[in-house]
């Protein structure tokens, strides 16, 4: 048995003094008649708000995947291929991706049952920036990674400003840190193309000041409370 008031808090519908005010107006019921101050409950009892019934709070998981390539990030896939959620174990909740990660791209991935936070960090007007390291064919030029970041036009419509970074290169190759933050799809990809550069290597290595870190392709972890109040509040 649990205090009435500590219920309804431990289920979201307010502080305990809220819903100590609530009760006090007669808008709580417990099996249909009005609750009263200090009253107990336990969680077979039918608890409704303004005739709203009122459950537990659903749990809720934050979850750092290092996605490796070859999967989609889809909780389902028709075609049968390998999807993110096959890495995901013993968990009982129904988990979703945060955004997606392309087939043969790797990295950052998150995953939570907590709605509200996914449709903030995915909504393109909270601009979250995504950072991704990449490795691409040739040299690129100063010049070049000067447009990149000043935008560029794929599929009829410009990018907006990014930072691009170069890393290391030699004759073949440039290692590049790319900070976005649109998610249209295959964007990375497609803004070097536009310099005639092919990208042959994608990691998402960072998501705002989230980072992968250490964590080995195929693994999750749980985000700490630190990490999660950071989304919340990016």
């Amino acid at each position: 048995m649990v205090r009435l008031n500590k219920y309804l808090a431990d289920c979201g519908v307010g502080s305990r003094r809220e819903c100590d005010s609530l009760i006090e107006a007669g808008q709580v019921k417990v099996n249909g008649k009005v609750a009263s101050l200090g009253q107990t409950v336990a969680d077979t009892d039918r608890i409704t708000v303004r005739d709203k019934r009122i459950g537990p709070k659903q749990k809720l998981y934050y979850i750092m995947l290092n996605k490796p390539k070859g999967c989609v990030t889809t909780v389902k896939d028709d075609l049968g291929r390998k999807t993110v959620m096959d890495f995901i174990s013993n968990i009982k909740a129904r988990l979703y991706p945060v955004g997606r990660l392309d087939y043969d791209t790797e990295g950052l991935l998150l995953f939570t049952n907590d709605g509200d936070l996914s449709n903030r960090l995915t909504h393109p007007r909270n601009e979250i920036n995504k950072t991704y390291v990449c490795r691409i064919s040739g040299i690129l030029l100063e010049s070049e990674r000067v447009t990149l970041e000043k935008g560029v036009v794929i599929d009829g419509v410009k990018t907006a400003h990014a930072k691009v970074k170069i890393l290391e290169q030699d004759q073949h190759h440039t290692r590049c840190e790319v900070t976005i933050h649109e998610g249209r799809n295959h964007q990375v990809k497609k803004m070097f193309e536009t310099v005639g550069k092919e990208v042959e290597f994608l990691r998402r290595v960072a998501i705002g000041d989230l980072r992968l870190g250490g964590l080995k392709r195929g693994e999750y972890r749980f985000l700490n409370d630190f990490e999660v109040d950071y989304l919340k509040n990016m």
